[in-house]
């Protein structure tokens, strides 16, 4: 069965088909279907759910690659002015004004660091708390979705089995009604209501 992805609908319609097309062992309890087919169909489900779960989860690495960004750069601002202080204190006649320059660029560059550290963990701790909020409300949302989705195909395939069961009733009794071997019009046809016999 060719399967493209043409929304949750249209999926859910295949499955309808997949069981159409299973093999009943019990009438009514039990049908053999292709498993592949079917579990194929369920994950496009799942892939069609709102993006927001996706964008969620994209969101949360950005998170986390803003917090590794700002302690890199913290690391190498210590590290260039390490680098510079020796470089300044290497040359023999400004050693002693390199060494005093050098205590107090050290002294600014980890006053400057340790204020980039603090607000970059307060940038990382909001962009968490903002995630994670965002991602409990998307959670839900993808939660209720589900859940609607799910109730839907279950009431489709109770009437699906109330169908395939009327059907079942209406051949017996036509059997039972005409010896001959010929069927009988006059019995109702199971497909009386809402339900049709395709």
């Amino acid at each position: 069965m060719a399967i493209q992805q043409n929304g949750v609908y249209d999926l859910l319609k295949m499955v309808e088909v997949t069981l159409e097309e299973g093999f009943p062992i019990i009438p009514g309890k039990y049908t053999v279907v292709k498993r592949d087919e079917l579990e194929d169909l369920i994950n496009r489900i799942f892939e069609n759910l709102p993006l927001e779960v996706q964008e969620a989860r994209a969101f949360l690495r950005r998170r986390e690659e803003l917090n590794l960004e700002a302690q890199q750069r913290a690391e190498k601002i210590v590290a260039d002015a390490q680098a510079e202080a020796d470089r300044k204190l290497s040359e023999a006649d400004f050693i002693k004004a390199l060494e005093r320059e050098g205590d107090r660029i050290r002294t600014q560059v980890k006053d400057e660091c340790e204020e980039l550290k603090r607000r970059a963990n307060e940038e990382a701790e909001a962009i968490r708390a903002q995630a994670t909020e965002d991602s409990l409300k998307i959670k839900e949302g993808a939660e209720l979705y589900a859940e609607q989705v799910l109730t839907t195909l279950e009431k489709n395939l109770g009437e699906m089995q109330q169908v395939v069961k009327n059907g079942q009733v209406y051949m017996e009794r036509m059997r039972g009604a005409d010896p001959s071997g010929r069927y009988s019009s006059s019995y109702p046809s199971p497909n009386a209501g809402n339900y049709v016999i395709k």
